[in-house]
């Protein structure tokens, strides 16, 4: 797995492949040693974390501000550390009904005997996150590798170092190395990483990166959980309230500068209101951020090789015969690059082909709800799919004629923050789920487990057979 790093990482945090290997090896030891937890035990380590999320958030909110140039605390508070505190309340809450057996039926012909499912853990989880919200998609999804009793490496971004040593020193200070441990480096690391024969990988990034983690996991057998991103759309429906629309979107487009893998990608609203859309979109963008440059709501792009790639999207998608729209003028210097509304852009454009991750919105008109659903379902399955509008008929009908990886109905990114709801891609935007029970399920093992009776008749078909085992094999095709 190849990442190019724009910054250095401290030399003593760097991690080698015999280092990784022995870190492995001592947390795999430890699971043998402990491979079901207790519910007490499981309940400590997920206090703990929380515990060192709340000693150390400032510091955390410091590091990730000085990785992008500018990141308001505020946004790490709302999309990072409530987002994980509020999934570890979930689970600690849940854990007990989590952990006990699940009893499931048993046909006629097997009774009196039962069975169950039963949870266990795996064993060692692999967790790798991006630089884009670099807690919360380390953290979050370790509060389901420890309520499932595993053990877990945790591999930070290297676009965000300062962050990545934060965060192993915080978790060293609250959990032995045989339980949770932060490795931290470059592209070697990460290619040695995820070659390692974890029990479980979960990987956030994008879609290219991820076909090559879950090339190196097979090598492996390692089962993989892919949350990848894609050209997420918006769809705004003729019924839709354009004023509120405009500024749910914009919230939703801008947050973290548009550097979110659910962040809307594109609109599609109807071609008779297309310069209403603008419009509204151009006002709610201007009011949520005033003087983007100045703005320390506004956040920086995070390095200048994804600084210079949007600005390239947008200038390339001019030239061929779109509209840009820019609200502001880009700053160079502080990686500051201001909204733009691209209105004429086409499929071949590459501001249409490649998630955009970042403030550029392509505004594409549709004729008529099919038009809009062929246009979504041209392009790859996305992580999200948004819609807008009080025709219930009209949404369901969008909801049944796409796929996606999660919806949200009237607004942008909040089915995300739901932790009874899976959270996972589909086709190129991923797979496998998270958050919840769904991400307590994902890292156990269920085990199926069928108890026999004393009393089992089953010993009348066992052989040699005569013509009680044909009448009863008679009886079972009938019945059974």
């Amino acid at each position: 797995m190849t990442i190019h790093m724009d910054r250095p990482q401290p030399a003593d945090a760097v991690a080698d492949a015999d280092s990784l290997n022995a870190l492995l090896a001592r947390q795999q030891t430890a699971h043998r040693g402990e491979m079901s937890p207790s519910l007490a035990t499981r309940r400590d380590r997920l206090d703990r974390l929380e515990a060192m999320l709340v000693k150390h958030q400032d510091d955390f909110a410091r590091a990730i501000d000085a990785d992008f140039g500018r990141r308001d605390a505020i946004v790490t508070g709302l999309t990072e550390t409530m987002t994980v505190r509020a999934a570890l309340r979930h689970a600690r809450s849940h854990l007990k009904a989590w952990m006990k057996p699940e009893r499931v039926g048993v046909s006629w012909a097997f009774q009196p005997g039962r069975a169950y499912i039963h949870r266990q853990p795996l064993g060692v989880v692999g967790i790798i996150a991006p630089w884009n919200y670099p807690l919360q998609l380390l953290l979050s999804p370790l509060v389901g590798a420890l309520a499932a009793g595993n053990r877990a490496l945790l591999k930070p971004s290297e676009y965000t170092p300062l962050f990545g040593e934060a965060l192993r020193n915080a978790v060293a200070s609250v959990f032995r190395e045989d339980e949770v441990a932060v490795v931290t480096g470059g592209p070697d690391v990460a290619a040695a990483f995820t070659a390692l024969p974890f029990d479980h990988l979960i990987f956030t990034g994008s879609t290219s990166v991820g076909r090559r983690v879950a090339e190196a996991a097979g090598r492996n057998l390692t089962p993989v959980t892919l949350e990848l991103g894609g050209k997420s759309p918006a769809i705004i429906d003729a019924s839709a309230d354009m004023k509120l629309t405009a500024k749910r979107l914009a919230w939703g487009k801008l947050l973290n500068t548009g550097q979110t893998c659910v962040a809307p990608d594109y609109v599609l609203t109807p071609r008779e209101r297309l310069t209403e859309t603008v419009e509204a979109l151009k006002s709610a963008m201007l009011a949520q951020y005033p003087g983007f440059s100045d703005n320390p709501d506004y956040t920086s792009i995070i390095a200048p090789r994804h600084y210079e790639r949007l600005k390239h999207l947008a200038a390339e998608a001019q030239a061929a015969g779109a509209e840009v729209i820019w609200l502001g003028e880009p700053d160079d210097a502080k990686r500051i690059l201001p909204p733009a509304l691209i209105v004429g852009a086409t499929p071949d454009m590459t501001v249409m082909r490649e998630e955009i991750f970042g403030p550029l919105l392509p505004i594409i008109p549709y004729d008529g709800v099919d038009d809009a659903i062929t246009r979504v379902n041209a392009s790859d399955r996305p992580l999200a799919l948004y819609w807008f509008g009080e025709d219930a008929r009209t949404r369901d009908h969008v909801l049944a004629s796409t796929i996606s990886g999660g919806v949200t109905v009237n607004d942008v990114i909040l089915h995300l923050a739901q932790d009874g709801l899976p959270f996972g891609g589909v086709g190129a935007s991923g797979y496998g789920h998270y958050h919840g029970e769904h991400g307590f399920r994902a890292m156990s093992k269920e085990k199926p487990v069928f108890v026999q009776s004393k009393l089992a008749a089953g010993g009348l078909l066992y052989p040699p057979y005569g013509a009680l085992a044909r009448r009863m094999l008679a009886l079972l095709q009938r019945f059974a």
